[in-house]
């Protein structure tokens, strides 16, 4: 059956529509595409992506600086260009039908675009599964109805689908394939030039504006008050531009006593550097874990925001370590226990905890269970939707 199936691909020549919408997506995407074409190098795809995703030979059908917005008003504002990049694809994917549709994370606009395509026939699959396990539940449904077929990064993830019929697959985490914490922080303090004995905490406030004004100066504060315990140590935050870096140095003159260095877009080496991370709820914290550090993660909202959000929210926890080993591994203060002097203390709370080994062996097991190979199976399940 695989044989038949592998010959009349070939022969047609295999065609994917693809389209992710942030940079995010285009890394997730790229490895996907990488890996199908190391089955299939003639394979077309067509779609949207950023320059990692052109790397891999896409056929852009509209650029992805279409979805760059930022904050909640912008997207409604736009609401009637997004209409129209929909219509776009529709109608290009529904000419020149693809084997396969993949959409990339960007829930709202893939969820919408896959359900029209499905509806032509297309067969459709949705990479990365949205937090169906902290929120909105109903949403499976909805997913069900525009996917064939859901992809999901953790392994606690399909049993949320399968309940109610809809096809979910887990591939894996490409972050834990791509982070091996042997040997990185000594190749990491050695590429930033970091002595190997002095005390370095990471600080990710976060990577939108946003969350750099929710966060930064909270992070700040938190720091100053570890150098009252310390002294002498350093403070490494990355960030993604010369916007937010501009930002992250306005604050850091305020706090003229303390080592900080801001780098630009590289977490991963900052992360590897330090010796523990002060991490803002969200993908940080996986990294964070990957890596081996001890970490405490914060978040701080709006009032009516966090209210909300705390209404919503169906998990006991928000850091994604926690999340994973469905107990409490690191410290979650959000909100209004999210001081500085709190931070500062479960910080070093954490740094005492980490010398027995415990927590980093829990971490490497959360790490293996993740390091499946996410390309190789993504495409792989991906290969499967046109056998079926």
């Amino acid at each position: 059956m695989v044989v038949a199936r592998e010959a009349a691909i070939e022969q047609r020549h295999l065609s994917v529509g693809i389209v992710a919408g942030e940079p995010s997506g285009d890394l997730l995407g790229a490895g996907l595409m990488r890996a199908l074409r190391a089955q299939y190098p003639d394979v077309r795809f067509r779609g949207v992506g950023g320059a990692q995703m052109l790397q891999q030979g896409l056929e852009p059908l509209v650029p992805m600086s279409a979805f760059a917005m930022n904050g909640f008003v912008e997207p409604i504002r736009r609401f009637p260009d997004l209409l129209r990049v929909i219509r776009t694809l529709r109608s290009a994917f529904v000419v020149d039908p693809p084997d396969v549709f993949v959409g990339v994370d960007f829930n709202v606009f893939n969820l919408l675009l896959e359900r029209l395509l499905k509806r032509r026939g297309i067969a459709t699959v949705h990479y990365v599964s949205p937090s169906v396990y902290a929120w909105r539940r109903g949403r499976v449904d909805r997913i069900g109805r525009a996917a064939d077929l859901v992809l999901t990064l953790y392994p606690f993830e399909p049993q949320f689908y399968s309940h109610r019929g809809v096809r979910a697959e887990f591939v894996g985490h490409p972050l834990a394939d791509v982070i091996d914490p042997s040997d990185a922080t000594a190749q990491a303090r050695a590429a930033l030039g970091i002595a190997a004995d002095r005390l370095a905490f990471a600080l990710l406030p976060g990577s939108r504006m946003s969350e750099i004004r929710a966060h930064g100066e909270l992070f700040m504060a938190t720091a100053q008050c570890l150098e009252q315990t310390l002294g002498g140590a350093l403070y490494l935050i990355p960030c993604v531009d010369e916007r937010t870096e501009a930002a992250l140095a306005v604050i850091r003159a305020r706090y003229p006593d303390l080592d900080v260095r801001i780098l630009r877009g590289d977490a991963h080496r900052v992360l590897a550097a330090a010796d523990a991370a002060l991490v803002k709820s969200g993908t940080g914290s996986l990294e964070a874990m990957l890596f081996g550090k001890p970490m405490v993660v914060t978040y701080r909202l709006g009032a009516l925001s966090y209210r909300i959000v705390k209404a919503l929210l169906r998990t006991p926890y928000v850091a994604l370590p926690n999340i994973l080993a469905g107990k409490r591994l690191v410290p979650e203060l959000l909100q209004n226990d999210a001081r500085p002097e709190s931070l500062a203390r479960a910080l070093l709370d954490e740094l005492a905890r980490a010398r027995s080994g415990e927590q980093l062996a829990e971490f490497r097991a959360l790490h293996a269970t993740l390091r499946r190979g996410a390309d190789e199976r993504a495409a792989a399940a991906v290969l499967s939707m046109i056998e079926r």
